[in-house]
């Protein structure tokens, strides 16, 4: 017979073990999540992210998603790399590449997928062979619901999960089982009356408290999105080539958030604070070396092309910028030579600015 209370508790504790700063456990009733969702994607806020809609409901209900799920075990793994340069001195500076915290290491779906595995290992080795599957950012699931029902953090205004212990720069994975252990206690809201997430957003992405227009955010558009990046969003993205934290940024609650211990979340390649007109150089084969094991290739190099030569354009005008600049005139991808014409063009418009300027 197994005493599920206990197992529980040992779970937790093989979790920290592992590397996890928090376990969680949750059901699977999402009715209200399933709505919110539901009526997002009527909006058309995902996007080109077609596979949102195409999932539906699966989303939402576990048990459709793996078949006779009952509990989820809801797992954190922060990472924010504490050597890294300062996040707003990056941005600060025009000539410097600014690459989402998360980013800079290692590719985590693979880390956590793996330790989420031990994890698992460790419950059959217990209690024998179980009903589960093991997902990170891999499959259609409602993860920051997850882990708020069981009890990791609330979803923010800005949509990301909290912790009042953590912040907000942290992984979730999640173990769907057949196992009907006890839940915990969903997590309450803390963001009060702030509105600094909103107010920060370069692009105005955060159209309302809870509620994100993927079109609109920079995550999207230098990760998500394939095609041009509009004309109206180009100058705020300034110098973010890939993601965007500014929301995370300017959270009160990351204050609390601790430095991961994780070597692999360290940054690579100097990324943390590159030279846009350096990055802008690499060739196909230099990108794809660079990049091995890291989350940046999902962009591919033609969209890392794209998202340099906008960030060249919002930088401070110098021969070393145009140069770069003018070396891809040609490109072969008519798609970074659209953003290298209008980045050009830009630095023309400032030229005659300063002249015409008293």
């Amino acid at each position: 017979m197994i005493d599920y209370t206990t197992l529980a508790a040992d779970i937790r504790r093989w979790g920290a073990e592992l590397g996890f700063r928090g376990i969680g456990i949750a059901e699977v009733q999402l009715g209200e999540d399933e709505a919110h969702l539901l009526d997002w994607l009527d909006r058309g806020f995902h996007g080109e992210m077609d596979y949102m809609a195409r999932h539906g409901t699966r989303r939402s209900r576990p048990a459709d998603l793996h078949a006779g799920t009952v509990r989820v075990i809801s797992a954190r793994m922060d990472y924010l790399p504490g050597d890294a340069a300062d996040a707003w001195a990056v941005l600060a500076d025009g000539e410097r590449a600014y690459v989402s915290r998360y980013a800079l290491g290692r590719d985590y779906h693979k880390l956590l997928r793996s330790r989420l595995q031990k994890l698992v290992e460790r419950i059959a080795a217990a209690v024998g062979p179980f009903g589960h599957r093991v997902f990170t950012d891999s499959a259609p699931v409602l993860e920051k619901a997850l882990a708020r029902n069981a009890g990791l953090g609330w979803i923010g205004k800005h949509t990301l999960l909290l912790s009042r212990e953590a912040g907000s720069w942290f992984f979730l994975g999640e173990i769907y089982t057949d196992l009907p252990l006890p839940a915990d206690i969903a997590g309450g809201a803390h963001c009060g009356s702030c509105a600094r997430c909103i107010e920060v957003c370069p692009t105005q992405a955060i159209v309302a408290p809870y509620r994100l227009d993927a079109r609109r955010c920079i995550s999207y558009l230098t990760i998500e999105s394939r095609g041009p990046i509009p004309e109206e969003l180009r100058r705020p993205i300034g110098n973010r080539i890939f993601g965007c934290d500014d929301c995370q940024l300017v959270c009160p609650w990351n204050k609390f958030a601790q430095p991961t211990p994780e070597a692999d979340f360290v940054p690579r390649h100097g990324l943390d604070a590159a030279s846009l007109v350096d990055l802008f150089g690499w060739d196909e084969a230099e990108f794809l070396e660079r990049t091995e094991g890291m989350a940046i290739r999902r962009t591919g190099y033609e969209g890392w092309s794209r998202n340099i030569a906008v960030a060249l354009g919002n930088a401070p005008s110098s021969e070393a910028v145009i140069a770069a600049l003018r070396s891809r005139v040609d490109d072969p991808s008519a798609l970074v030579r659209e953003h290298v014409a209008w980045a050009l063009a830009r630095h023309r418009e400032d030229t005659t600015a300063a002249r015409a300027a008293p």
